[in-house]
């Protein structure tokens, strides 16, 4: 399962990003047991490894003037059927697309990644346009 962009998907966001504050839903399965890509022996969950990342991620958004609108673990299905597939739910806003691309790009960032990696199984991660991005203006 993807759990980094392919290059036609980077090619597409470049090209379709918005102007603007940056929205970032990001739709989380995580592995049972971490494990890292350069084969250290941890007991950390998967759970627990993207902790470490999203603790670290936490960080460089507040230094950029970004923020997680939401983050949570879904409940119940209301509409639809079958499994809930993801173990975690969030809603990231960057101030950029550029302050995303600086932060990705950073040491700090790519330093922290190891844990991003080691920790998940699968994720969807969807840039989502404001209503004022749009042309709705809600």
């Amino acid at each position: 399962m993807p759990i980094r962009p392919s290059p036609e998907q980077l090619e597409e966001f470049a090209e379709k990003a918005p102007r603007g504050e940056l929205y970032m839903l990001n739709l989380l399965k995580f592995k049972a047991k971490a494990e890292y890509p350069d084969g250290r022996k941890t007991n950390l969950s998967g759970a627990e490894a993207y902790g470490q990342y999203g603790a670290a991620v936490g960080e460089l958004l507040k230094e950029m003037g970004g923020r997680v609108v939401f983050s949570g673990v879904p409940n119940v299905m209301l509409i639809g059927e079958g499994d809930i597939e993801w173990d975690m739910v969030a809603m990231v806003q960057y101030p950029s697309l550029h302050e995303f691309q600086q932060m990705t790009g950073s040491k700090e960032y790519l330093a922290a990644h190891v844990h991003r990696e080691a920790g998940l199984e699968h994720q969807l991660l969807i840039n989502c346009l404001s209503g004022e991005q749009f042309g709705r203006g809600v």
